[in-house]
Protein backbone atom coordinates (compact mmCIF):
# COMPACT_ATOMS: atom_id res chain seq x y z
CA UNK A 1 0.00 0.00 0.00
CA UNK A 2 1.56 3.15 -0.95
CA UNK A 3 2.25 5.62 2.26
CA UNK A 4 2.26 9.41 1.48
CA UNK A 5 4.05 11.76 3.59
CA UNK A 6 2.83 15.44 2.55
CA UNK A 7 4.48 18.82 2.49
CA UNK A 8 1.94 21.25 2.83
CA UNK A 9 1.26 24.49 0.82
CA UNK A 10 -1.48 27.12 0.80
CA UNK A 11 -3.43 28.84 -2.04
CA UNK A 12 -1.22 31.34 -3.90
CA UNK A 13 -2.41 34.42 -4.66
CA UNK A 14 -3.14 35.74 -8.47
CA UNK A 15 1.04 36.24 -9.55
CA UNK A 16 0.18 38.99 -11.85
CA UNK A 17 -2.29 41.15 -9.46
CA UNK A 18 -1.70 44.12 -11.76
CA UNK A 19 -2.16 42.65 -15.14
CA UNK A 20 -4.55 44.53 -17.47
CA UNK A 21 -7.58 42.17 -17.88
CA UNK A 22 -7.00 41.94 -21.48
CA UNK A 23 -6.26 38.05 -21.53
CA UNK A 24 -8.53 35.33 -22.44
CA UNK A 25 -10.04 32.55 -19.72
CA UNK A 26 -7.18 30.38 -18.23
CA UNK A 27 -5.82 28.53 -21.49
CA UNK A 28 -4.72 25.04 -21.59
CA UNK A 29 -2.09 23.93 -19.39
CA UNK A 30 0.40 20.49 -20.86
CA UNK A 31 -0.61 21.05 -24.30
CA UNK A 32 2.60 19.01 -25.61
CA UNK A 33 4.69 22.16 -26.31
CA UNK A 34 7.20 22.92 -23.87
CA UNK A 35 10.81 24.46 -24.16
CA UNK A 36 13.18 26.36 -21.66
CA UNK A 37 10.50 26.86 -19.19
CA UNK A 38 7.52 28.15 -22.01
CA UNK A 39 4.01 27.10 -22.44
CA UNK A 40 1.37 27.91 -24.87
CA UNK A 41 -2.22 27.97 -23.96
CA UNK A 42 -4.48 28.40 -27.06
CA UNK A 43 -8.16 27.55 -25.94
CA UNK A 44 -10.49 28.02 -23.38
CA UNK A 45 -10.31 24.52 -21.81
CA UNK A 46 -7.65 22.74 -19.57
CA UNK A 47 -5.78 19.79 -21.23
CA UNK A 48 -8.62 18.68 -23.64
CA UNK A 49 -7.38 20.44 -26.97
CA UNK A 50 -6.18 17.34 -28.72
CA UNK A 51 -6.67 19.60 -32.37
CA UNK A 52 -4.20 22.01 -31.21
CA UNK A 53 -0.08 21.21 -31.65
CA UNK A 54 0.99 23.71 -29.43
CA UNK A 55 4.09 25.76 -30.36
CA UNK A 56 6.29 27.85 -28.00
CA UNK A 57 5.53 31.55 -28.32
CA UNK A 58 4.21 33.11 -25.01
CA UNK A 59 6.57 32.64 -21.63
CA UNK A 60 4.29 32.10 -18.85
CA UNK A 61 4.41 34.66 -15.83
CA UNK A 62 5.94 33.45 -12.30
CA UNK A 63 3.44 31.29 -10.60
CA UNK A 64 4.26 30.57 -7.02
CA UNK A 65 3.74 27.71 -4.61
CA UNK A 66 4.11 29.44 -1.11
CA UNK A 67 5.14 27.01 1.44
CA UNK A 68 2.04 26.63 4.74
CA UNK A 69 3.04 23.97 8.04
CA UNK A 70 -0.92 24.05 8.11
CA UNK A 71 -2.76 23.23 5.27
CA UNK A 72 -5.97 21.04 5.16
CA UNK A 73 -5.51 16.96 4.01
CA UNK A 74 -6.45 16.46 0.27
CA UNK A 75 -9.64 15.31 -0.13
CA UNK A 76 -9.64 12.12 -2.26
CA UNK A 77 -11.65 9.33 -2.91
CA UNK A 78 -10.91 5.25 -2.43
CA UNK A 79 -10.34 4.67 -6.38
CA UNK A 80 -9.92 0.79 -5.85
CA UNK A 81 -12.27 -0.82 -7.80
CA UNK A 82 -12.29 1.98 -10.69
CA UNK A 83 -10.77 0.70 -14.06
CA UNK A 84 -6.79 1.24 -13.91
CA UNK A 85 -5.18 2.23 -17.22
CA UNK A 86 -2.01 1.00 -17.76
CA UNK A 87 0.54 2.87 -19.94
CA UNK A 88 3.65 3.27 -21.03
CA UNK A 89 5.74 3.56 -17.50
CA UNK A 90 2.65 4.58 -15.65
CA UNK A 91 -0.93 3.44 -15.00
CA UNK A 92 -3.82 5.54 -13.24
CA UNK A 93 -7.24 4.96 -12.02
CA UNK A 94 -10.26 5.95 -14.33
CA UNK A 95 -13.53 7.57 -12.74
CA UNK A 96 -16.48 5.37 -13.72
CA UNK A 97 -18.40 6.37 -16.93
CA UNK A 98 -15.51 7.95 -18.20
CA UNK A 99 -14.88 7.35 -22.05
CA UNK A 100 -11.19 6.36 -23.34
CA UNK A 101 -10.55 9.03 -25.71
CA UNK A 102 -6.69 7.58 -25.95
CA UNK A 103 -5.59 7.96 -29.43
CA UNK A 104 -4.53 4.78 -31.09
CA UNK A 105 -0.66 4.30 -31.84
CA UNK A 106 -0.50 5.19 -36.13
CA UNK A 107 2.03 3.01 -37.33
CA UNK A 108 1.15 4.22 -41.16
CA UNK A 109 2.26 7.88 -39.91
CA UNK A 110 6.26 7.36 -40.04
CA UNK A 111 7.22 4.54 -42.04
CA UNK A 112 11.01 5.22 -42.62
CA UNK A 113 13.87 2.89 -44.06
CA UNK A 114 14.61 1.26 -40.46
CA UNK A 115 10.61 0.05 -40.35
CA UNK A 116 7.81 1.32 -38.51
CA UNK A 117 8.05 4.40 -36.24
CA UNK A 118 4.47 4.96 -34.21
CA UNK A 119 3.40 8.78 -34.65
CA UNK A 120 3.97 10.50 -31.26
CA UNK A 121 1.01 11.06 -29.39
CA UNK A 122 -0.21 14.01 -27.84
CA UNK A 123 -2.02 12.43 -24.82
CA UNK A 124 -0.48 9.40 -23.21
CA UNK A 125 -4.17 8.92 -22.16
CA UNK A 126 -7.09 10.50 -21.79
CA UNK A 127 -10.72 10.08 -20.91
CA UNK A 128 -13.85 12.28 -20.35
CA UNK A 129 -16.53 12.19 -18.63
CA UNK A 130 -19.81 11.54 -20.74
CA UNK A 131 -20.57 15.02 -21.50
CA UNK A 132 -17.25 15.83 -22.32
CA UNK A 133 -16.44 18.91 -19.64
CA UNK A 134 -14.58 17.05 -17.80
CA UNK A 135 -11.67 15.46 -18.51
CA UNK A 136 -8.35 13.11 -16.96
CA UNK A 137 -5.18 13.13 -19.15
CA UNK A 138 -2.10 11.68 -19.08
CA UNK A 139 0.88 13.77 -20.33
CA UNK A 140 5.06 12.63 -20.57
CA UNK A 141 7.35 14.83 -22.34
CA UNK A 142 11.42 14.83 -21.66
CA UNK A 143 12.53 16.48 -19.10
CA UNK A 144 15.01 18.61 -20.74
CA UNK A 145 11.76 20.05 -23.12
CA UNK A 146 10.49 21.30 -19.47
CA UNK A 147 13.84 22.30 -18.21
CA UNK A 148 17.78 22.79 -19.79
CA UNK A 149 19.90 20.65 -17.52
CA UNK A 150 23.26 19.00 -18.24
CA UNK A 151 22.31 15.10 -16.34
CA UNK A 152 19.33 13.57 -17.28
CA UNK A 153 16.05 13.87 -14.30
CA UNK A 154 15.28 11.22 -12.30
CA UNK A 155 13.07 13.12 -10.22
CA UNK A 156 11.50 15.63 -10.22
CA UNK A 157 13.79 17.91 -7.80
CA UNK A 158 15.77 18.14 -10.59
CA UNK A 159 13.72 20.65 -12.01
CA UNK A 160 13.43 22.50 -8.78
CA UNK A 161 11.33 22.79 -5.53
CA UNK A 162 7.95 22.90 -5.58
CA UNK A 163 7.49 26.76 -5.80
CA UNK A 164 9.93 26.49 -8.86
CA UNK A 165 8.54 24.09 -10.60
CA UNK A 166 5.00 25.91 -10.78
CA UNK A 167 6.15 27.75 -13.20
CA UNK A 168 6.79 25.15 -15.62
CA UNK A 169 3.61 22.56 -14.92
CA UNK A 170 0.80 25.83 -14.05
CA UNK A 171 -0.23 28.44 -16.69
CA UNK A 172 0.59 31.99 -15.89
CA UNK A 173 -2.44 34.10 -14.56
CA UNK A 174 -3.69 30.60 -12.58
CA UNK A 175 -4.75 30.95 -8.95
CA UNK A 176 -3.13 28.59 -7.19
CA UNK A 177 -5.34 26.98 -4.88
CA UNK A 178 -2.75 24.04 -3.19
CA UNK A 179 0.12 22.83 -3.62
CA UNK A 180 1.91 19.48 -2.42
CA UNK A 181 5.11 17.59 -2.13
CA UNK A 182 3.66 14.08 -1.88
CA UNK A 183 6.26 11.28 -1.52
CA UNK A 184 4.97 7.57 -2.25
CA UNK A 185 6.83 4.64 -1.05
CA UNK A 186 7.45 2.28 -3.97
CA UNK A 187 9.33 -0.97 -4.01
CA UNK A 188 12.91 0.72 -4.46
CA UNK A 189 12.53 3.46 -1.72
CA UNK A 190 10.34 6.73 -1.65
CA UNK A 191 9.19 8.99 -4.99
CA UNK A 192 8.41 12.12 -5.11
CA UNK A 193 5.51 13.61 -6.68
CA UNK A 194 4.17 17.49 -7.27
CA UNK A 195 0.64 18.37 -6.51
CA UNK A 196 -0.78 21.72 -7.95
CA UNK A 197 -4.47 22.43 -7.99
CA UNK A 198 -5.36 25.62 -9.56
CA UNK A 199 -7.57 27.80 -12.18
CA UNK A 200 -9.79 31.13 -12.85
CA UNK A 201 -13.23 31.67 -13.11
CA UNK A 202 -14.14 29.07 -15.78
CA UNK A 203 -11.79 26.42 -15.42
CA UNK A 204 -9.99 24.08 -12.36
CA UNK A 205 -7.52 21.75 -12.15
CA UNK A 206 -5.87 19.00 -10.85
CA UNK A 207 -2.05 18.22 -11.68
CA UNK A 208 0.28 15.59 -10.39
CA UNK A 209 3.41 15.05 -12.00
CA UNK A 210 6.54 12.68 -11.20
CA UNK A 211 9.91 11.88 -13.19
CA UNK A 212 11.32 8.78 -13.64
CA UNK A 213 14.35 7.76 -16.12
CA UNK A 214 14.61 11.56 -18.07
CA UNK A 215 10.76 11.72 -18.54
CA UNK A 216 7.93 13.56 -16.86
CA UNK A 217 4.55 12.23 -16.64
CA UNK A 218 2.15 14.51 -15.68
CA UNK A 219 -1.70 13.80 -14.65
CA UNK A 220 -4.11 16.25 -14.88
CA UNK A 221 -7.86 16.59 -14.67
CA UNK A 222 -10.26 19.03 -15.03
CA UNK A 223 -13.83 21.00 -15.17
CA UNK A 224 -15.60 23.66 -15.50
CA UNK A 225 -15.43 25.59 -12.16
CA UNK A 226 -19.68 25.11 -11.68
CA UNK A 227 -18.95 21.49 -11.48
CA UNK A 228 -15.50 21.50 -9.00
CA UNK A 229 -17.82 21.15 -5.70
CA UNK A 230 -20.00 18.48 -6.97
CA UNK A 231 -16.78 16.51 -8.64
CA UNK A 232 -13.99 17.90 -7.78
CA UNK A 233 -12.95 15.06 -5.48
CA UNK A 234 -13.51 12.35 -8.25
CA UNK A 235 -11.00 14.24 -10.28
CA UNK A 236 -8.76 14.90 -8.09
CA UNK A 237 -8.71 11.44 -6.91
CA UNK A 238 -8.14 10.12 -10.07
CA UNK A 239 -5.03 12.61 -11.06
CA UNK A 240 -4.06 11.53 -7.57
CA UNK A 241 -3.70 7.69 -8.65
CA UNK A 242 -1.37 8.01 -11.09
CA UNK A 243 1.71 5.69 -10.34
CA UNK A 244 5.08 5.52 -12.23
CA UNK A 245 6.23 2.13 -12.60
Amino acid sequence: MAILSFSTHPPSPNPNPKTPKSTPTLPPPLVPAVSKRHFVFKTTSLFISTSLIATLQYPIPNSSAEPSPKAAPLAIENTKYWFQYYGSGFAIRVPPEFQDMTEPEDYDAGLSLYGDKAKPKMFAARFTSPDGSEIVNVLIRPTNQLKITFLEAQDITDLGSLKEAARIFVPGGANIYTARKIKIKEEEGFRTYYFYEFGDDEQHAALFAAVNGGKAFIAGATAPQSKWDSDGVKLRSAAISMAVL
